[in-house]
């Protein structure tokens, strides 16, 4: 079995590394990139090893753009975990707020 995070979907990897469609067909049809067809919900989709995404990028843009959308990435992460924990804040001072106010009376 893979480890986790060593495979990505063709979604995935123009997502994260701004691959298009044509070179990632390309770099198939070449014999660079190993992949699978897999299906979600019916409808096919490429499922190619992250390593070799990676190598193809800083070879074809260099290795600070990889660099950059790695870090690109990894910023949307922690925006998400961030507005996430902001809910959560919302979510229990509202609830200490009804607690506090069930205490005063």
């Amino acid at each position: 079995m893979a480890a986790k995070g060593a495979t990505l979907s063709d979604k995935n990897a123009f997502k994260e590394y701004g691959l298009t469609y044509e070179e990632l067909v390309e770099e198939v049809k070449a014999g660079k990139l190993q992949y699978q067809v897999a299906y979600a919900h019916g409808n096919p989709y490429y499922k190619v090893i992250r390593q070799e995404v990676e190598d193809f990028i800083a070879e074809k843009h260099g290795v600070n753009h990889l660099k950059k959308m790695e870090t690109h990435a990894r910023l949307k992460k922690v925006m998400t975990e961030l507005r996430s924990l902001k809910r959560k804040i919302k979510k229990l001072e509202k609830e200490q707020k009804e607690l506090e106010e069930k205490l005063k009376d």
